[in-house]
């Protein structure tokens, strides 16, 4: 197995020279439809990944097979879960996908099988939801808790936050709401003043989700919380748990009722499925639903190890993002969810993507000559429709479009109004949206012209269960993690993220000159 950089590869300059297939005609008339049963590949739970609308044919996808055979995707995925050194920057390994099931061999680091360990701290986390839930664990005043509280950032917040509403109505519907949850992740005092407002305090536990223990944005909103407590009247011992490592100070705290562990193997965005989501939603929804939602991305990392690109949907999704941003040189990809449930997992995946390959060197540090990773955003249809798909549609950027759609809803609970339910209107929506962006619409008047030839693609599932959840979150993580490894970057460190945190230190410490020193004093620091 060999790391190279993407422009070395005989596969890079194939890819070179291919043209872009003509979406606009290629989806048109009986042609389409027979494309659109052609071009689709079937994930788990049922889903499917549909790529007709974009602009590929069979020629070139020969040619990302190609690609994706010369870069040894799958033997670097292989390497990954077998417990390699995949993490160059900060020499770790790369574990998360062992949170939700066994890839490969036993991973073995420092005396300790790693599987059994993030086994062992799910059943933990299970033992204690389960005494919460049944009254065995109460407040100082013997009475059971009804609201969950996790204080972190970045990505103790945004991913399980994500999660935790795209569940949150299914739960409701299925009788498994055990618990409300909240989160505060700014360090804005307003956002933990909103939270705190909007909570019984007396019956709520607060999870503090640091690995470290040190991070200065999540200890502040901790103090604060603390406060509030003891200003209600209530033990803060007696309210708050902790998602740590091992061997931080809040490991084992007698200031805590329990403290909960993750290692150095799962990365910050990467770390929903293990104890930084697993205790918040299964305080939430009850543990049972949590390794619901690990199955579902269990079997969608177990799809990611075929080299058949047709048969891996998360890798032929890669290959198609890669040579989107390569050659036809779009810099930007909208992630589209026509559910409000997704409302924020566009912010997480913002985060899983542009935090990992967001990088202009490779895994040895050296400059790389090609572009890599792409800006993303998102929000849920069909409001996005209402905002920036004007742009999308008529602007003079071409921004690839990642939609995902179910056909039916979450709450079971619709009307028919006007001929037809609420939920066949979105999925009407989606259905012309793709079309749309893909053919476009001839007038006379160039301001009613769309040129179309915006290409999409659309992940569809029956409904958004716990199991097609953990595949959707799988999906996206791994189409990161292969579009790392064609450009040959680190996609698991993050050190962009340091500078600021360093130079907010100093302003604080009141260690500063110059322009800094003067920014300072305009905020009275």
């Amino acid at each position: 197995m060999v790391w190279k950089n993407f422009d070395s590869l005989d596969a890079y300059k194939k890819l070179g020279e291919l043209a872009p297939v003509d979406v606009k005609t290629a989806m048109a008339g009986e042609n389409g439809a027979k494309r659109v049963a052609e071009y689709q590949v079937p994930m788990s739970n049922g889903m499917v990944y549909s790529y007709a609308a974009k602009q590929v044919d069979d020629e070139l996808l020969a040619a990302l097979q190609g690609l994706a055979d010369e870069a040894e995707l799958t033997e670097k995925y292989a390497a990954l879960y077998n417990g390699e050194v995949i993490n160059t920057g900060e020499k770790r390994l790369v574990l998360h996908q062992l949170c939700r099931g066994q890839l490969g061999n036993d991973v073995i680091k420092d005396g300790v099988n790693k599987r059994e360990f993030y086994v062992a701290q799910q059943n933990r986390i299970a033992e204690f939801a389960g005494k919460v839930h049944r009254g065995e664990i109460v407040n100082e005043n013997g009475e059971k808790y009804t609201t969950v509280v996790q204080i972190g950032i970045g990505g103790s917040d945004l991913g399980p936050r994500a999660l935790y509403l795209s569940l949150e109505n299914w739960a409701r519907a299925n009788g498994t709401l055990k618990m409300e949850a909240r989160f505060i992740s700014n360090v804005d005092p307003d956002d933990a003043s909103a939270v705190l407002a909007t909570v019984d305090i007396a019956h709520a536990i607060f999870i503090v989700v640091s690995k470290s223990g040190t991070t200065l944005e999540t200890l502040t909103n901790e103090t604060f919380v603390k406060n509030a407590i003891k200003e209600a009247g209530c033990d803060p011992s007696k309210h708050m748990a902790a998602v740590t490592s091992e061997t931080s100070p809040l490991a084992g705290n007698p200031e805590y009722l329990d403290s909960f562990y993750m290692d150095d193997y799962i990365g910050g965005r990467y770390s929903s499925s293990s104890a930084v989501g697993g205790a918040v939603l299964s305080l939430a929804f009850g543990p049972e639903v949590f390794a619901r939602f690990l199955d579902g991305a269990a079997a969608e990392d177990a799809l990611a190890k075929n080299a058949d690109i047709k048969k891996n949907p998360a890798m032929l999704d890669a290959l198609i993002g890669v040579y989107e941003r390569n050659f036809l040189g779009y810099g930007m990809t909208a992630i589209l969810p026509y559910s409000q449930a997704l409302s924020r997992f566009p912010a997480h995946l913002q985060q899983a993507d542009m935090e990992s390959n967001g990088k202009s060197v490779n895994r040895y540090g050296e400059p790389v000559n090609y572009v890599t990773g792409p800006v993303i955003f998102g929000e849920p249809g069909t409001n996005g429709q209402h905002s920036f798909y004007q742009l999308l549609h008529q602007g003079t950027n071409i921004v690839p479009l990642q939609f995902v759609g179910f056909r039916k809803n979450q709450m079971n609970n619709d009307l028919d109004i006007q001929g037809s339910t609420s939920q066949q209107k979105l999925s009407a929506n989606v259905a012309a949206q793709i079309m749309a962006f893909a053919c476009g619409k001839d007038d006379e008047n160039s301001n009613k012209y769309f040129a179309g030839e915006r290409p999409s693609s659309i992940i569809i599932g029956k409904q958004l269960t716990p199991e097609a959840l953990g595949a959707l979150l799988a999906h996206f993580e791994n189409k990161v993690m292969f579009q790392g490894f064609i450009w040959n970057l680190n996609s698991f460190d993050q050190e962009g993220v340091q500078l600021g945190k360093l130079l907010a230190k100093r302003v604080l410490a009141h260690e500063t000159d110059g322009a800094l020193r003067a920014f300072a004093d305009i905020f009275e620091i």
